[in-house]
């Protein structure tokens, strides 16, 4: 019987949990609207998120753009937040409303994003809103999490400069990420602000298109949005943080019956992106209502209250050494037997912020457990040079890694034939020339960026089989653990040094207020309401 038969045999005799299953799309009801006259809404996204512990800058090539037009064209083909909001603007405003899109850029996370690309962002998202003669509303899709040299709250700032041309009265739509870093800019100037309502994400849709649907409406007139927005003295807690999963489902599904109340619009839960230093850095929760604000007040405090409740709930996942993992993976022969085993690179996440060049793994894989199936990226374009005219079924010798993060990382020498050599791209954008070398059963996969391997894809792509693995390295937290439902049936989460320490003890902080649970003994919540 074929270890993918047996797979799949054991995926249908377990219960998956219901909050791994992707919302309905509706996404092909996505259009943009028909130019016609009535109200104007623009359009901007700029979305980076941001590990200020590495050392590697987020440079204009980092990012996926895309202007006017081809905005909304490449919008309806991800149908992630964007493509959400021109639905709602077709199903509440047809033929009223016209939609200006004037840019979009995208990144992956990586270290803080250089002054000079943040600079030109701004000022081309400005010349694009001067360029509408009348303007009504503004969405802005944001992360909430981005850095950039020298700044602090970079998402403050553009939204302090639309508010000095425009005014206090003008309806501005904010989206964010579930680990946005709420400030007090960006509670004051948005309108209103929606956010992530899962994690994993799995809600970029739903989140533009509640943005949009509640734009569309205030600028008809026909609600008045008000908002509260608490900032909390907590940096880490609910342990993994997953919305489905005990403490934060409680959390989640009260939010879910909060949004069912008579005039409530809208609440949010921002758990935050730990790998920031700024002054403002916690968790935050937002309620808006249609000219309610003592609704708003009460169901904000309602949700911060409940973050409050499971501050020390901990993870009940272990932690291992990258030794420890590939011996644990070694004696889960039944699950190697009928799927793959996953392990979750916590140091170097690529998906948090991580360069993704780090070698520990892949020195345990190579030293330990040469015999298992394993299959590992390491960013490294030095590599990917130096091979990219080496044919295939050559031997070669390198050292790879180390090149970036030289403070928690260091170089490695590997040995391994060429299997495979081609270009990588996934849903949405470029990422670069890929190098697979095989060493016996160990899959190293160099790559020219870092890739945080959130989809089977990334692997099927190289022409690697995930049904004949037993092992896969993923370099991000959460997103992997439901998109490999069908191949993974094991994971162990792998700590070493690196840039994205889950130990938040660890994390050398500069600039964040204390005090602040866990790092110090505190009584209550609360620190500021907007």
């Amino acid at each position: 019987m074929c270890k993918k038969f047996l797979g799949f045999v054991l995926i249908l005799a377990i219960l998956l949990p219901v909050g791994c299953s992707q919302p309905a799309d509706t996404s092909n009801k996505s259009a943009a609207p028909s130019p016609l006259t009535g109200k104007t809404i623009a359009a901007i996204e700029i979305m980076q998120e941001t590990d200020v512990i590495s050392p590697v800058k987020t440079t204009l090539t980092a990012f996926d753009l895309h202007y006017g037009q081809d905005m909304i064209a490449a919008a309806l083909k991800d149908k992630y937040m964007v493509a959400g909001f021109l639905t709602a603007v077709k199903d509440f405003g047809a033929g009223k409303i016209t939609v200006v899109p004037i840019m979009s850029a995208r990144a992956i996370s990586g270290g803080p994003v250089e002054k000079e690309v943040y600079a030109r962002f701004k000022r081309e998202a400005l010349e694009g809103l001067r360029g509408i003669k009348k303007l009504d509303g503004i969405y802005l899709s944001l992360h909430g999490a981005m850095g950039v040299e020298g700044l602090y709250d970079p998402e403050g700032d553009l939204l302090q400069a639309i508010r000095d041309e425009y005014g206090p009265s003008l309806p501005i739509a904010t989206s964010y990420d579930l680990h946005a870093n709420m400030t007090e800019k960006k509670a004051k100037l948005a309108t209103f602000i929606v956010g992530y309502k899962t994690n994993p994400h799995r809600d970029f849709f739903a989140t533009g298109y509640s943005a949009g649907k509640i734009l569309v409406k205030t600028v008809q007139g026909e609600i008045h949005p008000v908002m509260t927005v608490n900032k909390m003295r907590l940096l880490r807690g609910g342990g993994q943080c997953m919305d489905f999963l005990p403490p934060m489902d409680s959390v989640f599904n009260r939010m879910k019956e909060m949004e069912k109340i008579p005039g409530v619009l809208s609440v949010s839960n921002f758990t935050v992106q730990m790998w920031l230093d700024e002054p403002e850095l916690g968790w935050s929760t937002v309620a808006v209502t249609d000219n309610n604000k003592a609704l708003a007040d009460k169901l904000a405090d309602e949700i911060a209250d409940l973050d409050w409740s499971v501050r020390d709930y901990k993870m009940t996942q272990k932690l291992y050494s990258p030794s420890e993992a590939v011996k644990a993976a070694r004696d889960a022969w039944l699950e190697r037997l009928t799927g793959t085993t996953m392990f979750c690179d916590l140091s170097d996440t690529v998906g948090a912020g991580a360069p993704g060049e780090s070698t520990w793994i892949l020195k345990a894989l190579v030293e330990e457990g040469p015999d298992l199936v394993s299959y590992i990226s390491l960013r490294d374009s030095e590599a990917v040079n130096q091979l990219w005219d080496v044919q295939l079924n050559q031997t070669v010798t390198l050292s790879v890694g180390g090149k970036l993060d030289k403070i928690y990382n260091q170089p490695y020498t590997f040995t391994g034939e060429v299997i495979f050599k081609g270009d990588y791209r996934d849903a949405v954008r470029y990422t670069g020339r890929a190098i697979v070398l095989k060493n016996q059963g160990v899959h190293l996969i160099l790559t020219e960026f870092a890739d945080p391997t959130f989809s089977p894809d990334f692997f099927i792509s190289l022409g690697l089989d995930l049904w004949k693995a037993d092992i896969v390295i993923s370099k991000n937290l959460f997103p992997f653990r439901y998109r490999f439902l069908e191949y993974n049936r094991k994971t162990f989460n792998v700590v070493s040094p690196g840039t994205t320490n889950i130990d938040v003890f660890s994390i050398k902080y500069n600039n964040i207020t204390r005090p602040i649970y866990p790092l110090d003994q505190v009584d209550s919540w609360q620190w500021k309401k907007w």
